[in-house]
């Protein structure tokens, strides 16, 4: 009978694990106390200031974290990726509806259906090669996909869609 409490128990204790995990990935965020990397606007749920999601590298950092290698059209070699897949991200912020706008420093933007978003990618990198992307390499943001790892990404839309220099995220109806 003890061990059934205890199997119930330790159930119990993971369930609450688990529930206080997806609060907390789409939950409140405190204002950034760094540089702010990005900021999501639109549908979402989650918001910290005027409206808007805005995250630091550590609070980048605090979300699932992913890495990958590949090669790019725009790198020598094959540089090591790190960051939160869009998926991940969008979870985080609550977003909903359907399409996704991105946009970099240089006011460059691209608009995709958030059903394009897939489990793989992309990643939403703001490491590579353990370091920090400055603007020159790309930074503060990129988002990237694993080109070499799957042939669907190896496609002009793909290319289109890796946008660098990333600072806003727009999640529409």
């Amino acid at each position: 009978m003890f061990r059934i409490l205890e199997k119930v128990s330790m159930c119990l204790s993971l369930s609450a694990l688990v529930v206080a995990g997806s609060v907390a990935l789409a939950g409140d965020f405190a204002v950034p106390k760094g540089d702010v990397l990005l900021t999501a606007s639109g549908a979402i749920t989650a918001t910290n200031k005027d409206g808007t999601l805005q995250l630091d590298l550590d609070q980048m950092a605090a979300l699932p974290q992913h890495s990958f290698t590949t090669s790019t059209t725009w790198t020598e070699g094959t540089p090591t990726f790190q960051g939160v897949l869009l998926k991940d991200y969008i979870a985080a912020t609550g977003a909903t509806g359907t399409t996704i706008t991105l946009t970099a420093l240089n006011d460059y933007k691209i608009t995709m259906p958030m059903a394009d978003v897939k489990d793989d990618g992309p990643l939403l990198a703001y490491l590579m090669d353990g370091k920090p992307m400055s603007l020159r390499d790309k930074g503060p943001v990129w988002m990237v996909y694993p080109y070499d790892a799957n042939a669907d990404y190896r496609t002009e839309v793909a290319y289109a869609r890796s946008i660098w220099q990333l600072d806003r995220i727009e999640f529409g109806e």
